[in-house]
């Protein structure tokens, strides 16, 4: 049995996995607000004892404080943002709902990247890969530019961010056309990219541990990166 890490009980306690976009999420709003903390990175096909007995529903993101315990992400990084200075949501009400909205179906667009680098079969991938583009399409009607709603970098830009991400390492195994022609999201990209919060959020040695990820699912998209390497 592992033991739960020493850690300053007046910190705030990221329970983390170093391959998960919702622990990105909350990693962007404590670096955004400037938020002291300290990480730990578990083994998700291993979990230790003591995460099962914080976490009801036995996922990533937990932030503890002290003895309270906050699970899930969105709800983690609603919480830091509203006890810290400032909001990374805009102000009016009706357009900090849109923006909430978008996060949602940002949550349902990583649902769709898993059904793509899943996929087992070329047809099965092919129809994968169509509905994941309509989801860009449809977002990108939305983008405003340079971020979502402007020059200001908000909440919802974050978890974008975190999309994106994958579309860098899809890019780099194949032409999949995911984003091809859609002109906001490419600049969107780019400011997000550029952006130190975004670009911190995950672990030293990130793309090659997707990489490696990728390559243990057995897909089809498995098989696309074993053909590259021997061509």
């Amino acid at each position: 049995m592992t033991e739960q890490p020493d850690i300053n009980p007046n910190t705030f306690h990221l329970i983390s996995h170093n391959l998960c976009p919702y622990v990105q999420r909350a990693v962007i709003v404590l670096s955004e607000k400037a938020i002291p903390h300290e990480r730990t990175y578990i083994d998700l096909g291993n979990k230790p004892d003591w995460f099962k007995a914080l976490s009801p529903l036995g996922r990533v993101p937990v932030l503890q404080y002290g003895d309270a315990v906050v699970f899930e992400s969105q709800v983690i990084a609603e919480y830091l943002d509203e006890i810290t200075p400032g909001s990374l949501h805009p102000a009016a009400p009706l357009e900090k709902a849109r923006h909430r909205s978008w996060i949602e179906f940002g949550s349902e667009t990583l649902n769709a990247i898993g059904s793509f680098y899943s996929a087992n079969d070329a047809e099965s991938f092919e129809e994968k890969r169509r509905a994941l583009r309509a989801k860009f399409e449809r977002i990108e009607r939305e983008v405003e530019g340079p971020h979502f709603a402007g020059e200001d970098f908000h909440m919802i830009d974050g978890v974008w961010g975190t999309i994106f991400r994958y579309i860098d390492t899809f890019e780099d195994i194949g032409d999949f056309q995911l984003t091809d022609g859609l002109t906001k999201i490419a600049t969107w990209r780019r400011q997000l990219t550029a952006r130190l919060s975004v670009v911190n959020a995950t672990p030293e040695g990130y793309p090659a541990r997707l990489q490696a990820f990728l390559r243990r699912r057995n897909s089809y998209l498995t098989s696309l990166m074993s053909a590259a390497c021997t061509e």
